[in-house]
């Protein structure tokens, strides 16, 4: 008698041993913990193995023939995407699912609007995306847990393949009545002697440093932070500057106080924003698709993206 096990079967098993607890697989599948259980008790009986040992209150180990299928079963799952990929290509569809990573610093700028204009245009496309750090998005491309990433290209690994889309010079951010803010353009050496909200995230904070060891100098760093709202209402209420490569849509703090954001001068590297992908990825027609569509999508937004304009007046 043939099995009659479905792929979701598969998908609810691997999230369930990913996460070590239904609950987990449930937010990762994006479906109720029941379904997700019933799934997997399905899944058992029509296996006719036990997958899983039961904790109360302390969630589910894999059995050894569990730790054994979980390996076929993610096997499975990346051929069936094969597939489907490829019914696409034959097709010249563009459809299926599409997992986003993007820096945490300019997720909230880019990320929704992109993803809405590409849905748009491809309805059978579903996205989901993920925010992380340099590192967070380069585990989680080699873990296969997204398609490809909006980032930036530090300290980027050969394993990976960075798309440059745009280049994106330093900004220095600062309050209205900082000493420095009447200036078209700012030196590094003007900043030094004045407070700095470092913007604390792996790779970006090397960056932001190197501006001033490379000339032999040092920052004054008097706030630290990874969240970059965090760190506008810091330098909007007077606690330091910071720098910057991606300039905010607005110039309001979360608090409503104003922010001015000024060149940094001295021809300093600009990050260059693009796409993050494992090698080989964008011959898929989704994945060429959505980067053909990143590329004109943020070259048609450059200006506001680079621009220092105040629009608070």
């Amino acid at each position: 008698m043939p099995l009659r096990y479905t792929l979701r079967q598969l998908e609810y098993f691997v999230a369930v041993g990913e996460t070590g607890s239904i609950a987990g697989a449930s937010q990762q599948v994006n479906v109720s913990s029941p379904s997700v259980s019933a799934g997997v008790s399905q899944l058992e009986e029509e296996l006719g193995v036990k997958l899983f040992v039961r904790h109360h209150a302390q969630g589910l180990t894999p059995t050894a023939a569990g730790r054994e299928m979980l390996a076929h079963a993610r096997y499975v799952l990346q051929q069936a995407g094969m597939l489907r990929d490829l019914a696409g290509d034959l097709s010249g569809s563009v459809r299926g699912p599409l997992s986003i990573g993007c820096l945490s610093t300019f997720a909230q700028i880019l990320l929704p609007g992109l993803r809405q204009s590409f849905v748009e245009m491809h309805s059978e496309v579903r996205t989901t995306q993920i925010e992380a750090d340099q590192s967070g998005l380069f585990s989680l491309l080699r873990q296969g847990k997204i398609d490809l990433a909006m980032t930036y290209d530090l300290d980027l690994p050969r394993d990976l393949t960075f798309l440059p889309i745009l280049a994106l010079p330093p900004l220095v951010a600062l309050y209205e009545t900082h000493p420095l803010a009447h200036l078209p353009e700012i030196s590094v050496s003007e900043l030094a002697p004045y407070p700095m909200v470092l913007l604390d995230l792996p790779h970006s904070a090397e960056y932001f440093l190197s501006f001033f060891t490379e000339v032999g100098l040092c920052a004054n760093i008097s706030e630290r932070t990874r969240d970059m709202a965090v760190m506008r209402g810091l330098v909007a209420n007077g606690f330091g500057y910071s720098i910057i490569n991606v300039r905010p849509q607005s110039d309001l703090a979360p608090d409503g106080k104003h922010i001015r954001f000024i060149p940094l001068s001295g021809g300093k590297r600009p990050m260059k924003l693009g796409i993050l992908a494992t090698g080989g990825a964008n011959h898929t027609q989704l994945l060429s698709a959505f980067v053909s569509h990143a590329q004109s999508w943020i070259e048609t937004r450059a200006n506001t993206l680079l621009s220092t304009h105040s629009n608070s007046g």
